[in-house]
């Protein structure tokens, strides 16, 4: 993910999530050297994926695909790039939080390998309310 990239990130940041990050979080996490990653065929972005590494562990931040391109293995693809990344980091397991709801995400993390191992009570933002996320975690 490069700057040039932020408009058509962001575009589709909130076509996925009713609770966007701004363009300003992209930005930042570029600038801060995370793991910033973009999916693109022909000149079509369609994908992209925020991760954040610490010491000993990963943490993805966000992964999103458009609506067209769900479906189709892609944020496998995405998550097993950055699942890559963080081996070759030495870094020895990988978080993540998804929203309760989110069962085909969480489906996926499950397959890849993923375990739940704890709770956020009220950590996203909903339509009514707070909702919680389910944290989990890869062993590397």
């Amino acid at each position: 993910m490069l700057p040039a990239d932020l408009d058509r990130v962001i575009i589709i940041e909130r076509e996925v999530f009713l609770f966007p990050w701004s363009r300003q979080n992209f930005a930042d996490s570029v600038n801060t050297g995370y793991f910033c990653s973009v999916l693109e065929q022909a000149d079509t972005l369609f994908g992209y994926g925020v991760m954040m590494a610490g010491p000993d562990e990963a943490h993805i931040l966000t992964i999103g695909i458009t609506a067209q391109w769900q479906n189709k293995g892609w944020g496998r693809k995405l998550l097993e790039h950055f699942i890559d990344l963080s081996v070759q980091h030495n870094l020895q397991t990988m978080l993540l939080d998804v929203r309760e709801s989110n069962t085909g995400a969480a489906n996926l993390y499950k397959q890849i390998g993923f375990q739940p191992i704890a709770r956020r009570k009220g950590y996203y933002p909903a339509m009514c309310g707070r909702e919680d996320a389910i944290v989990m975690e890869l062993r590397l």
